[in-house]
């Protein structure tokens, strides 16, 4: 054993079952965190033009503007929840981020201005940020070692979908509904709270000394920090899938000169799809491979793979090939749930659920990094929309493949020890 970690005992708690009420509790929440996540951007245009926006370029520039304001929130909640959830437990966590995030979207259907937009998009970032890594911890400590690569497949499939239905609910009730039905939707998981009970790796670290969710202890120790870096190169990537090629893909199919006119909110519902099965694949395949690191490579070249295909092959086809491409992203991009289960598998006890909740939120909140760059970058005529993407896709595909391939294997790893 790594001389930095201690082996700590758990309470003798059996472990949960792979459809216990701590992996549905987990997977409806992840549903409802998604279905907030993606709905803005299904609903970008049609929402910025209920309160007034409706200039073509001004609909672009505010909502990268929003878009950044809800990265911006995951950022900071990712710091705020990460620690909290190793200071007082993933259970606390979990639900005070549902609360937020449901609350947040209810008022988001009551907005009237770009700069209430904006605030609450921000609030809404922070609750979203919680969830996913709360849920991944709790579902990690919670499972036998074995099936635990099963049980964040379940949360990140049925996760996935939210987008889905976000897409629908927004086309068949309105934007200002879809906002509404969200948060309730959320307000209704919190029913469930008590048929979970909090990990009881967790309890038993709580009634130690040791030092719990100090995520300055990330970057104060060089290898701890190494480490950490690349479990966060590795989730970039998808977050370049969504916050560029398909958000924008109403822009991508205009440069393309497609056979006809494309929508941000069914580029997100295939891409998502798509995502949805791949999620599904890639936890199999690391239970089947007994390897993350080999899983997540594959995803990573087959993500370069339908990169490459979009930006390069689909220059006046049909929208139904461009909507199949879309899919094919989603799906060479379903490694995002893996990403976030070896995150949390790399480190202690004591500061797992800050890693496995800040990992995927640094992730998340790099688009405040890519978008400006990516908008820059296109104003160069050399590169232009299609260049400028593939260059920062290509980087970031790069070092997220070098990432997978130095980390350590956690396969079936052993939890139940801390960071000193």
């Amino acid at each position: 054993m790594n001389p930095a970690k201690t082996s700590v005992l758990t309470p003798g708690r059996p472990p949960a079952g792979l459809f216990s009420a701590i992996v549905i509790v987990a997977a409806l929440g992840y549903f409802v965190d998604i279905y907030d996540l993606v709905l803005f951007s299904i609903v970008r245009v049609k929402s910025l033009n209920g309160i007034g926006v409706t200039e073509a370029t001004a609909v672009t520039d505010q909502g990268l503007h929003l878009l950044s304001m809800q990265m911006w929130g995951m950022l900071l909640g990712g710091i705020l929840w990460g620690v909290l959830g190793d200071k007082r437990g993933r259970l606390s966590v979990l639900f005070g981020s549902i609360l937020l995030y449901s609350l947040a979207n209810i008022a988001n259907g009551f907005v009237h201005t770009v700069e209430q937009y904006g605030w609450l998009r921000l609030i809404a970032g922070v609750g979203l940020a919680g969830e996913l890594g709360a849920g991944i911890t709790l579902v990690s400590e919670s499972l036998p070692k074995e099936k635990r690569g099963y049980g964040t497949m379940i949360v990140a499939s049925v996760g996935v979908s939210g987008a889905m239905v976000a897409y629908l609910v927004g086309q068949e009730f309105g934007w200002r509904n879809a906002y509404f039905i969200g948060g309730g939707l959320g307000l209704a998981l919190l029913a469930l709270r008590a048929g979970v009970f909090e990990s009881g790796m967790f309890e038993q670290v709580k009634n130690s000394a040791v030092s719990r969710g100090n995520f300055l202890g990330l970057f104060t120790n060089g290898p701890r920090f190494y480490k950490y870096l690349r479990c966060l190169l590795v989730g970039v990537p998808f977050w370049f899938l969504v916050g560029i090629l398909i958000t924008l893909a109403p822009e991508f199919g205009k440069h393309f000169g497609l056979q006809g006119p494309v929508t941000g909110g069914l580029s997100i519902f295939w891409c998502y799809f798509g995502l949805t099965l791949g999620d599904f694949t890639s936890g199999g395949l690391s239970q089947l491979l007994h390897s993350r690191t080999r899983t997540l490579q594959v995803f990573i070249l087959a993500t370069a793979v339908m990169v490459a295909v979009y930006l390069l092959a689909l220059h006046g086809v049909s929208t139904t090939t461009f909507y199949a491409v879309c899919f094919l992203v989603g799906y060479a991009g379903g490694f995002w749930a893996l990403f976030v289960t070896v995150a949390a598998e790399q480190f202690g006890t004591n500061l797992r659920s800050t890693v496995a909740t800040t990992a995927p939120n640094f992730a998340r909140g790099a688009t405040v990094v890519i978008l400006p760059l990516f908008q820059y970058l296109k104003a160069v005529p050399a590169l232009g929309i299609v260049g400028s993407a593939g260059l920062i896709g290509a980087v970031l595909l790069l070092l997220a493949f070098w990432s997978a391939s130095t980390l350590p294997e956690t396969y079936a790893k052993d939890l139940d020890y801390v960071e000193e």
